[in-house]
């Protein structure tokens, strides 16, 4: 399955979700972010990743956690 920048494919990863056309996890952005990192050090050491994609995986992850869906089933 693709969503847009993120690829999850049994075949990959065992089906860990990474960046389309890459065997980097998506879960490794967070944990740069997470500990303080910046996306450019990301980018710099993961170069197979583009700008534009970990672009649209935080604007996925954005409108993921800020729907008014995703809301109401966390407080259901």
């Amino acid at each position: 399955m693709r969503y847009g920048a993120i690829n999850i494919d049994p075949e990959i990863m065992g089906g860990t979700p990474v960046f389309k056309g890459t065997r980097v996890p998506i879960q490794t952005l967070f944990d740069y972010l997470e500990g303080s990192d910046t996306v450019e050090d990301f980018l710099d050491d993961y170069p197979h990743v583009t700008k534009e994609s970990v672009i649209e995986v935080l604007e996925f992850a954005k409108k993921s956690i800020t729907s008014g869906k995703l809301f109401y089933e966390i407080n259901t």
